[in-house]
């Protein structure tokens, strides 16, 4: 890690190509050890594993490398920080991949067990939600965008629209009476 410690982080915000190979090569074991350990219970191969190590140094430097630029040294080291943006980054590629899918007429009747009830929509009263929960609630639930893809719409951090999402199921936990865990 003392490598990692040494990494001028003013010119690798300014992109110096050396620079970020010296921080690529720096990181790489940590950030892999990172996201292998987070994929570990989802049985997936190695491909997936440095695709989703891949996906952090491609947050870690896209739009000007804005995610970087959020590290404060004073609240955090480089490599823990770095530690959460992996970990965080492999759950969401988790997140994003897509089961495969079996078509409908290959799947036995008896496994569909298909109730024929109307599911109501739930009815929000006015208010009780800010703008920005309803509609981060409407992409995830309505639309079913991932995290990454609401953030880069809504062009804010993935972990605000976790934390938005958060707030706003709390509210209508408290709202409908249901005791949050």
């Amino acid at each position: 890690m003392s490598e990692l410690n040494q990494i001028d982080l003013r010119a690798l915000q300014r992109g110096d190509k050396r620079t970020w190979d010296l921080f690529v090569a720096a990181a790489a074991p940590l950030i892999n050890a990172v996201v292998r350990r987070a994929l570990a219970s989802f049985n997936l191969g190695e491909d997936d594993v440095l695709d989703a190590a891949q996906d952090v140094f491609v947050r870690l430097c896209a739009s000007d490398f804005r995610l970087l630029r959020t590290y404060d040294p004073e609240r955090a080291a480089l490599s823990t920080w770095l530690a959460v943006v992996a970990r965080s980054a492999a759950i969401d590629h988790v997140r994003r991949r897509r089961r495969p899918t079996q078509p409908l007429d290959e799947v036995p009747e008896a496994a569909l067990r298909v109730e024929d009830r109307h599911v109501e929509k739930l009815k929000i009263p006015e208010g009780l939600l800010t703008a920005r929960q309803v509609l981060i609630l409407k992409y995830l639930y309505d639309e079913e965008r991932d995290v990454a893809e609401i953030a880069q719409l809504l062009k804010i951090d993935a972990q605000t629209v976790r934390s938005t999402h958060h707030k706003a199921l709390e509210r209508l936990r408290a709202h409908f009476g249901e005791k949050t865990a």
